[in-house]
């Protein structure tokens, strides 16, 4: 058997594995949500987004989907509200400030708090080129401070509570430091976003900064920058990067306050996003985000999962 066929029998073994985890119930002294638990899933009128708030709903969950377009974000939470899950769906364009606070606004007036915030809407990468930069400042801005604005708008909201609220944002092994094939060549750069005691939000915009005008100018090339799927990998980066700082603010709030935040790659799910072309099915896909979203264990926070396992910055 060769290196691809061994590959390929330990993902289906991996899928087997998690198919077969899904099926298990959580028992009643882990199930720390119930019917008036609130979750947010942005971007979810299609895809990945749908799926997880579909899973949340069957959880038993009340669900706010937000999508760009309000119509077609009714239309998905109809369909949930057919089969007798509690959804709703309000208009969210996380690349627009003021549809951030109006959204904000309209959680705070309608429900008053939310438990769970979990940040899917993203723009993927150019399907036709691996090394995608001819977006790259839309793919910055919506991956990476489309998520962040979204995030400092809806922190203030997280409700207080023993079991602490959740933050899951979707993202991608091809965002970590010292990936195999999408490794960050500047040794100084990685070595600020190693080192995690040192790592800020200024550190992180910078770099996303620089990155942006190294494109424009048609020097990124040189600069050390992942060289497969540019734009979307450095996004993702940024966005990994920015979840482990969260954790350590958000992990020093007081005892009841606390809020865990994680992210995870669903792997190449066959989407409208990818074209149809992934390996993963959209329920594989949602189910890490899902799963970090309802786990018991509160000392989880700061990390990237894939699988429902950790995987390395």
């Amino acid at each position: 058997m060769g290196r691809k066929e061994r590959a390929e029998e330990r993902r289906k073994q991996r899928q087997q594995e998690i198919s077969l985890l899904r099926t298990i119930p959580y028992s009643d002294h882990q199930r720390w949500w119930n019917s008036e638990t609130i979750a947010v899933v942005t971007g979810a009128n299609r895809g990945i987004g749908f799926e997880i708030a579909r899973q949340l709903c069957g959880h038993g969950l009340t669900v706010i989907l937000t999508s760009r377009d309000s119509a077609i974000g009714r239309e998905a939470a109809s369909v949930l509200q057919e089969g007798g899950f509690n959804a709703v769906s309000h208009q969210l364009d996380v690349l627009d400030p003021s549809s951030i606070e109006q959204f904000a606004e309209w959680v705070q007036q309608n429900y008053g708090f939310v438990d769970i915030l979990i940040n899917n809407a993203g723009v993927n990468y150019n399907m036709g080129s691996e090394n995608s930069v001819e977006n790259a400042e839309n793919v910055i801005a919506t991956n990476y401070f489309g998520t962040k604005n979204v995030i400092k708008a809806m922190v203030p909201l997280m409700k207080p509570s023993a079991s602490g609220a959740r933050i899951v944002n979707v993202s991608s092994r091809l965002g970590r430091i010292n990936g195999r094939r999408n490794k960050i060549e500047d040794s100084a750069l990685r070595g600020q976003l190693e080192d995690v005691d040192s790592l800020s939000e200024e550190v992180i915009d910078q770099m996303v900064h620089t990155f942006v005008e190294q494109v424009k100018d048609g020097t990124w090339t040189s600069a050390g920058w992942p060289q497969t799927f540019t734009d979307y990998s450095v996004s993702k980066l940024a966005v990994n990067c920015y979840t482990r700082i969260m954790a350590k603010v958000l992990s020093d709030r007081p005892e009841g306050e606390k809020i865990f935040i994680n992210c995870y790659c669903p792997g190449w799910v066959k989407t409208a996003m990818t074209g149809w072309a992934g390996n993963v099915s959209v329920e594989e896909g949602a189910d890490t985000g899902v799963w970090l979203a309802l786990l018991p264990d509160q000392s989880v926070t700061g990390k990237i999962f894939a699988e429902r396992r950790e995987v390395h910055f």
